[in-house]
This record gives C-alpha cells, structure tokens and sequence, in this order.
C-alpha cells in the first residue's frame, strides 16, 4: 500500500492543482524546456541529406532522456518518500492541461461574443495551429469545440494513460512525443522528412488514448448518438486519432464538424464528422466544458481504483 500513495497522492493531488491553478502563462513550465531542446535540435539537424534518419535520432534520443530523467530523479527521491510525493504531484499537475484547455475555450467564445469577429480571431489563433483571418463566428465557434475534443485527449487523457502505465516518466515522456509533434509534425518542405517519425510516433502513443477518450466521454454523458458517431465518423478523419473524441463529441452535441480549413497557407481538406449542420449557440461551450470535466475526473478516479486494487502499479 506504501507503494500505491507514492501513485495515488501525486495523481489526486497534481490533478487538484491544475484544476484549481492551471498554467499561468508566467509560471515556468517543463514543456517549454522541451520546445527549446526539439527547437535547437531542429535548427542543428533539420538540413542537408538524410533528413528522415536525423529526425528520427533527435526523437528517439529526447523521448528516451526525458524518461531516464524523471526515472532516475525518481530512483533518486525513493529515499525520501515525502519529498517524491511533493515534486511527482509539481509534475502531475504540469503534465495534466485540463484546465486551460477548458479556459482558453471560454475565452475564444466570450471575447467573441463581446468583443466581436476580428478578437474572436485573433484569440482563436492562441490554440489553434489553422489560419484564422477569414473564419466567421460559426467556424470560430466548431474549431474551439474541435479542439477543446481533440486535446481533452492530447492534454488530459493520453498523460494520465501513460502516467498509469509508467508513473511520472511515462507522463512527462509522452509529453515530449506531444509537443515533438506539434512543432515538427508539419507537411510541408521543412518538415515533411525531418518531422516524419516524431508524426508517426505521435499517432502511435495516441492510437489507445484517443479511442479511450471518446469512449469516455459517450460513458459520462451517456449519448447514444456519440457511440454511434465513434463508429460512423471516428475513422473518417485525416488524422489516424484525432476523429474519435471529435466524433463523439459531435454525437454528443448534435452538431457537425470538419469541412475545409487553411494551415501555413495550404487549404487541408478535412471529412465532417457528424450530420446536422446546424449553428453552434454561444452558451454551448458549457457544455463541451462539463464533458472535459466530467471524463478528466472519470479517468482520474480510474486510474486511483486500479493503483489502489494493485492492478496497476508502475
């Protein structure tokens, strides 16, 4: 049992935290240290002949050293149960996003209703990676409620996934697959090779959370039409992942989402998820917040009833 509370109570409370703090954009943060060394390892490698080899060698070799990092810090704080219980539930809370994703989602909602189309842009922009310029209220509205789905896996599910499987190296280890992704991951001639198998790494560690995700959110809601759009629409999307918590959210709301959309200049064709196109109403990003809530708690109390029982005790 000594072992579980060295699990349990950096879960409970990292969990905690981040819904009572969440990320000030002042307050440091690991996943800034992460975007610096993909950052400078791009700038060093990203050129000449075998692109793809030297992408994947940064890759391999951030992921395995953040995991020996937090694994040995770990090893390391053994000794002093207490003080690893402290610095576990700092990372927890750092490794968890449930609450800005459900704040920033607000935002964009209340600055475009009283702030008007061009703010709702421009806030927009801050978590989407689309061209936002000539988005209409509708299209601003579907791309928060795409997002806040997709990333109540990329942020709140998939960390807590690996986080049950691996403790704190596993969280903070697929944190780095995340945002190797989401600054390398790009199409495009700079990234195509060089970013290549950090993309396919990403839909890999995300292949299990994704699908879980949406699973979840159909469970606390208890839509019909959302279990019915994972299966309908969760494999349309471009991406291997990102359709299934789309499509039960979309189920879950009644609504549709996907259609055409620009990213650095280039128009990406996206499927619609989901059968009525219907307008999305200002009050409605309650709630797609209390569907963040409600399956972050839900996975959170999973993952203490399992480490609790023994059944999963990393």
């Amino acid at each position: 049992m000594a072992d579980a509370l060295l699990l349990i109570l950096p879960l409970a409370a990292g969990y905690l935290l981040d819904l009572w703090l969440g990320d000030p954009d002042s307050w440091p943060h690991p996943v800034r240290v992460f975007g610096n060394a993909i950052a400078k390892g791009e700038k060093l490698l990203n050129h000449g002949r075998f692109r793809f080899l030297k992408g994947t060698v940064l890759s391999v070799l951030l992921v395995v050293s953040v995991f020996a990092f937090f694994y040995w810090t770990n090893v390391i704080l053994m000794q002093l149960p207490v003080l690893l219980v402290l610095v576990n539930t700092i990372w927890v809370y750092y490794g968890l996003a449930n609450h800005s994703l459900i704040a920033e989602g607000k935002k964009v909602f209340s600055v475009l209703e009283n702030e008007g189309l061009d703010a709702g842009r421009q806030q927009l922009s801050r978590i989407v990676g689309r061209d936002t310029s000539k988005l209409n209220a509708q299209q601003i509205r579907i791309a928060v409620l795409e997002t806040m789905s997709e990333n109540l896996s990329d942020g709140v599910v998939a960390p807590l996934f690996y986080y049950a499987i691996a403790g704190v190296p596993g969280m903070m280890a697929y944190k780095m697959v995340n945002t190797m992704d989401s600054m390398l991951g790009y199409r495009n001639e700079r990234y195509e090779w060089f970013g290549k198998f950090a993309a396919r790494l990403d839909d890999v560690a995300n292949f299990i959370p994704a699908r879980l995700t949406a699973l979840l959110m159909v469970l606390v809601t208890g839509s019909k039409r959302g279990l019915l759009f994972i299966f309908k629409f969760g494999g349309k999307h471009k991406s291997p992942n990102a359709g299934y918590p789309e499509a039960a959210l979309a189920g879950i709301l009644d609504c549709c989402f996907g259609g055409p959309n620009v990213y650095q200049g280039n128009v990406v064709e996206k499927p619609f998820i989901g059968e009525n196109d219907r307008v999305i109403k200002p009050g409605e990003i309650t709630s797609a917040a209390n569907v963040n809530h409600r399956t972050c708690v839900l996975m959170v109390l999973m993952i203490l009833l399992l480490i609790s029982s023994g059944l999963c005790l990393p």
